[in-house]
């Protein structure tokens, strides 16, 4: 200690809200004294199935009183459950379990890394990054980031990652012909989250998915932020038609425990062998049944569905709420991912919508980025649609 008072043995981090929640419900979150809130930031695009669903609330119950953590010396068949559900989803082969979005991204760098060294190509190291990416806070994952307000005071930063402007296909292909023998992989995000719900072209994953091909190098996603239903397809890639190599992804995968997966395919599916890599907590009993249970939830309600539709209503909702209002550079989603990009800082609006009953978050500096539980109902995107027009309007007067 320093001597200085403190209200909080918290290392400060956070800038957190003087604000905390007794319980939640659906989309709804509720203080001790009674107020609620419509929860449009869903713990960060984590609470794909709101709060207190009853079908994950029963899931971990009953897993709580059978068993916890064993560690992966040993078979956890609902991890080898997960697993399946996973690929039989997806592109995927094979499944490794993390406890978060960054971990799983480290996975990925590993994995891409150890395929060229096992073909005998160990002097490739080097990876494709974008400008205006989030990939995590852990050292690679933060290397793989474009942001120097994360970098900065942690530098040097690890070696190997050459970042191109976002949505240029000019600056890969120039990548590739500066670095070409040295490149094992493109990392990118669909739809950059933390960029402020930055979306390619149309074709764009498809150029990226050729490029790898012609200079064997591995496509691998970071779908932390839109997988797991929240893009209207139960990864982002899927409405693009092509295969990525490895795709790392968490968040909504366990609608609030933790939980995070690397899905790796084809050529590289099983070059981590044991020893390569590993996890004490990953796909834990606890994590696979809440993981396990999430998706029930999603396929039997639909809700992968319903953020497509939702997404659509709240987009051309906005789209005609704010039209001619002087500012707005773009409304854009990509399902329940949805972002309002204004001409200026916006931060203030997070605490105009608070006191409305209304939580959301600021993206990119001037981008409202709205990422509700998929289980939102029509009723709940109108109102959203309505409160978010009017601050909007209110804060650019």
């Amino acid at each position: 200690m320093t001597g200085e008072s403190r209200t909080s043995a918290l290392l400060p981090t956070f800038a957190r809200v003087d604000l905390s929640f007794e319980r939640g419900e659906g989309p709804w979150l509720f203080t001790p004294s009674g107020e609620r809130y419509l929860d449009f930031a869903a713990g960060i695009a984590v609470n794909s199935l709101g709060h207190s669903h009853p079908h994950l609330v029963k899931a971990l119950q009953e897993q709580a009183a059978k068993l916890w953590h064993v560690s992966n010396l040993y078979t956890i068949p609902d991890g080898e459950k997960l697993a399946r559900r996973l690929v039989e989803a997806t592109f995927a082969d094979t499944v490794f379990f993390t406890n978060s979005g960054a971990e799983a991204l480290e996975c990925a760098i590993k994995t891409a890394r150890k395929y060229h060294a096992a073909n005998g190509h160990p002097e490739r190291y080097r990876l494709v990054t974008f400008e205006g990416a989030f990939h995590g806070r852990t050292m690679g994952a933060l290397a793989a980031t474009h942001s120097p307000k994360y970098q900065e005071g942690f530098t040097p930063m690890l070696d190997g990652f050459v970042r191109v402007p976002y949505n240029e296909i000019p600056a890969i292909h120039a990548a590739f012909a500066k670095h070409g023998s040295d490149i094992v992989a493109i990392l990118v995000e669909p739809a950059q989250g933390e960029g402020g719900v930055r979306k390619p072209a149309d074709d764009y994953l498809n150029h990226l998915r050729a490029i790898c091909d012609a200079n064997d190098a591995l496509l691998m996603l970071d779908e932390v932020q839109t997988g797991n239903g929240r893009s209207g397809k139960w990864f982002a890639y899927q409405h693009n038609g092509i295969l990525p190599d490895v795709l790392s992804t968490a968040k909504g995968l366990g609608n609030g425990y933790p939980i995070g997966a690397t899905l790796v395919a084809g050529k590289a599916f099983d070059v981590l062998q044991p020893g390569n890599h590993g996890s004490t907590f990953g796909g834990s009993p606890l994590a696979s049944a809440a993981a396990l249970a999430v998706y029930e939830a999603l396929d039997k309600e639909k809700l992968v569905q319903n953020a497509a539709k939702r997404g659509k209503q709240i987009n051309q909702g906005l789209t005609k709420a704010l039209k001619g209002v002087a500012g707005i550079r773009e409304i854009r989603n990509l399902g329940l991912l949805i972002g309002v990009e204004l001409d200026q800082p916006c931060a203030k609006l997070v605490a105009m919508a608070r006191a409305k009953g209304l939580l959301l978050n600021v993206a990119s500096g001037n981008v409202i980025r709205l990422a509700p539980p998929l289980v939102l109902s029509e009723e709940e995107a109108t109102f959203i649609v309505d409160v978010v027009s009017t601050i909007v309007k209110e804060f650019m007067a």
